[in-house]
């Protein structure tokens, strides 16, 4: 569903607007987004994609490096095309597969390492280099160093420099970007559109914000406690920059993940003054390749923006009458071909819970779909599907 206006769900989220609108931003735009300085790297080139190293910002005041994968298209001269930044997940580094899919889509691409690496090419064997910054995930255990020794403070850094060299090639239309992150790159989407407004549009896979009321990292902010908790949160919780984004997003995620469960989702998505569209499929697995890379959905939203195709289909409105529920919908030029009434009579971690599906028809005249919601749900929300298989998702509503 696609929304304007900021909606503060409960006193913590509350809590965590108020302070970031009173902490200034730790990242410095206009540093960052000036074309970092390139070093070649053929030695690592494969495929056809670029290998290179760019300048990263500092670490306990010694210079860095970043390694990313980069290539653009073949295309007639003096054309210029739309590009993806492309943030990898925990585990991960640079891919130059991911490049190499959306270069055959007609799209430039950058993937760059987040966590002072060199790709080993594949989905595991990344091996640290010289000008490395910090080491990845999510620094918990640093929270007491120098902000700008902080792993999610050169993450962030990391993309926006990459989006700066990736837009200063001459093939490049700059005002045709996007960012599309997996997991902790989700995550780091969140933030990096939130404090970079270049970008044309967002779509973070799984990642969200609200890590200290439910994710999976409780154990960490257990063991760290109270006080630099609520430290890291205020310094590093995509929720504090949220609401300054400026860019329409997509939030691509599975109803059982189990580290952006869908309670936190939707307190993420709230926090957005722009609009926002949901694909939520039952039990989508996490990981980098074809669960977080190749989702339809992305490349529909992406061609929207970048090329002006077809809009998803819009849900307008949803409402419900006792368990009675009526969607209305805009399809968008689209054929919405069916939809599925997804709900769960279970309670507790949402990972563990059991989701049902029930087919609902779709009257394609009016643009709505009405589904009878089961007595003992306590939980439901509905996914149109078009007729190429492009899931779209209502909000979940707790019953």
């Amino acid at each position: 569903m696609k929304r304007f206006g900021i909606f503060l769900v409960g006193w913590a989220m509350l809590v965590v607007t108020e302070v970031a609108a009173q902490t200034a931003l730790p990242w410095n735009r206009e540093a960052l987004f000036k074309t970092p300085q390139m070093f070649d790297a053929p030695e690592y080139a494969t495929n056809g994609v670029k290998a290179l190293f760019y300048e990263g910002v500092p670490f306990k005041g010694k210079t860095t490096r970043v390694f990313a994968y980069c290539a653009l298209p073949k295309v007639s001269p003096g054309t210029k095309v739309p590009a993806m930044v492309l943030v990898h997940g925990g585990g991960g580094s640079a891919f130059h597969k991911w490049v190499e899919l959306w270069v055959s889509r007609g799209y430039a691409a950058i993937s760059m390492d987040t966590c002072g690496a060199v790709s080993g090419n594949g989905y595991n064997n990344h091996t640290r280099h010289a000008w490395s910054g910090p080491a990845g995930w999510g620094g918990f255990d640093k929270v007491d160093d120098p902000i700008q020794d902080q792993w999610t403070y050169h993450a962030v850094s990391a993309v926006l420099l990459g989006h700066s060299l990736l837009r200063s090639f001459p093939g490049v239309d700059g005002n045709r970007v996007g960012i599309t992150g997996i997991s902790w790159g989700g995550y780091l989407t969140c933030i990096a559109a939130s404090v970079d407004d270049r970008f044309a549009f967002a779509v973070p896979v799984y990642g969200c914000g609200f890590l200290g009321d439910n994710s999976a990292w409780l154990g960490n902010f257990k063991s760290m406690g109270e006080e630099r908790t609520k430290k890291w949160l205020e310094l590093w919780d995509p929720s504090a920059y949220l609401g300054q984004a400026r860019m329409p997003f997509l939030w691509v995620d599975g109803s059982n993940d189990f580290a952006y469960p869908m309670d936190s989702l939707k307190k993420s998505y709230h926090m957005l003054k722009t609009p926002y569209t949901l694909c939520v499929r039952l039990r989508m697995p996490h990981g980098h390749g074809g669960a977080g890379e190749n989702p339809k959905e992305i490349e529909a939203f992406a061609a929207h923006f970048a090329k002006g195709g077809s809009d998803l289909p819009e849900i307008t409105s949803v409402k419900r009458e006792g368990r009675q529920v009526t969607v209305r919908f805009n399809p968008n030029q689209r054929v919405v071909a069916k939809g599925e009434l997804n709900f769960t009579c279970a309670g507790g971690i949402w990972k563990e819970r059991k989701w049902e599906s029930l087919g609902v028809e779709v009257n394609a005249c009016s643009g709505e779909i009405k589904a009878e919601i089961p007595a003992t749900a306590k939980v439901y929300y509905v996914n149109l599907f078009t007729d190429d298989g492009l899931a779209i998702s209502s909000e979940h509503e707790e019953l």
